[in-house]
C-alpha cells in the first residue's frame, strides 16, 4: 500500500553519549554543529538531551543525545542497530576533513562507496561516524568552528547492520516508500523522497554478527520526515493496518512522534518538520538556555540542580 510519498527522508538521529560536556565540545568545537536546543530527555527529565544541527536546526541536519555519564554502562554495538551515521559534506572537502580530525587526535580512513569518496572515524564515546563527499545545496551551520566552505550539510545517510536483510529491505520498502538504488558486496542502499543526500538508508548484511544492546556509544533510533500532523497519521494508519505496532502520537515539542521497530529490531520514529526549534528561543539565541516541557517547569529547580553544569562553545 503506498502512502503517497509521505517520507521524505531522515529527520535526526539519536544516539546515548557519556560526558555531557565532552559531547557538546566534539560535535560544537571538532565537527562544527550548532548546538539548537538544550533540553531534556522527556521521559527522564534528570538527563539532558542535545540537538546539534545547522542555524535552526533544520529536519535532516539533527544528530541528537541523551548524554548520561562517563560512568555509565556501555553499550554493544552489533545487529539489530543504526551502527553508522553518515553526514555530508562538500566535494572538495575531503583533505580539510581529514586534517581537522588528525589534529584532534582522531583516526581516520578514506574509501570509496557507491561511487561516493567516504572519510571514516570515531567520536570520544566510540561513535563511528562518516563525511561523504556529495552533491547537496544545503548550507551547514556557517558561523561554526569550521569554516563555511567545508562545513558539514546535514545526514548523507545511515547504515543499519542486520543478520537477516531482506525482512528490513521488504519493510523500507513496501511500508516507509524507501526505493532499492543499489548493491555492493554486502551493503544494499536505499533512497526515498527526491533521493540524495538526507534521504539514503544502507543495510550491511552480516548473518553472524552478535545483537548488540542499549547503552553508551550506541544510536538509540533513527527518525524520518513527515511534512504534516496529517501525513504522519496516514503513515501510522497504513503501519497499524500491516500490523505493526506503533505508538500514538506523541508531542515533543518542536515536532510530533510515532515510534515503532522494523523487523530487524532498530527503533523508528516518524517526526513532523514542525513546529521546529524557534517556538521557544529567537534564532540568534538557540541553544543557550534549557528549555523544559510544560509538565516539567514546576520541577525546574531540582532539574537545573541535579543535571551537571556544562559550558556553551559560541558559534
Amino acid at each position: 500500500m503506498t502512502m503517497q510519498n509521505n517520507i521524505l527522508g531522515i529527520h535526526h538521529v539519536t544516539a546515548i553519549a557519556g560526558d555531557p560536556q565532552k559531547n557538546i565540545d566534539f560535535y560544537v568545537n571538532v565537527l562544527g554543529l550548532r548546538l539548537v536546543k538544550k533540553t531534556v530527555n522527556f521521559d527522564d527529565p534528570f538527563t539532558y538531551h542535545f540537538y546539534f544541527g545547522d542555524e535552526v536546526g533544520n529536519p535532516g541536519t539533527l544528530l541528537t543525545f541523551f548524554p548520561w555519564s562517563s560512568q555509565a554502562h556501555r553499550g554493544k554495538i552489533g545487529s539489530g542497530q543504526l551502527t553508522v551515521f553518515s553526514f555530508s559534506i562538500p566535494e572538495n572537502s575531503l583533505s580539510f576533513w581529514s586534517d581537522r580530525l588528525k589534529q584532534f587526535g582522531a583516526s581516520v580512513s578514506r574509501s570509496v562507496r557507491f561511487g561516493e569518496e567516504v572519510l571514516k572515524a570515531f567520536d570520544h564515546d566510540g561513535f563511528q561516524f562518516e563525511l561523504i563527499a556529495a552533491k547537496d545545496v544545503r548550507n551547514g551551520w556557517l558561523h561554526g568552528s569550521v569554516p563555511g566552505e567545508f562545513a558539514i550539510r546535514g545526514f548523507h545517510g545511515v547504515t543499519l547492520l542486520e543478520t537477516a536483510e531482506n525482512p528490513t529491505a521488504d519493510f523500507l520498502q513496501s511500508r516507509l516508500e524507501f526505493r532499492d538504488v543499489g548493491v555492493e558486496g554486502n551493503r544494499a542502499r536505499f533512497e526515498t523522497g527526491t533521493g540524495g543526500s538526507g534521504t539514503i538508508v544502507e543495510i550491511l548484511h552480516e548473518k553472524n554478527t552478535p545483537r548488540g544492546f542499549m547503552g553508551m556509544g550506541t544510536v538509540h533510533h533513527v527518525a524520518f520526515r513527515t511534512e504534516t500532523p496529517e501525513s504522519q497519521l496516514i503513515i501510522r494508519q497504513d503501519l497499524v493496518r500491516s500490523g505493526a505496532e506503533v505508538t500514538p502520537v506523541i508531542d515533543r515539542n518542536y515536532f510530533h512522534s510515532i515510534y515503532f521497530r522494523e523487523p530487524g529490531g532498530v527503533l523508528f520514529e516518524v517526526a513532523t518538520d514542525p513546529p521546529g526549534f524557534l517556538i521557544d528561543e529567537p534564532k540568534d539565541k538557540l541553544g543557550t538556555s534549557l528549555k523544559l516541557p510544560s509538565q516539567y517547569e514546576q520541577i525546574r529547580s531540582e532539574i537545573e540542580r541535579t543535571l551537571p553544569a556544562v559550558h556553551i562553545p559560541v558559534g
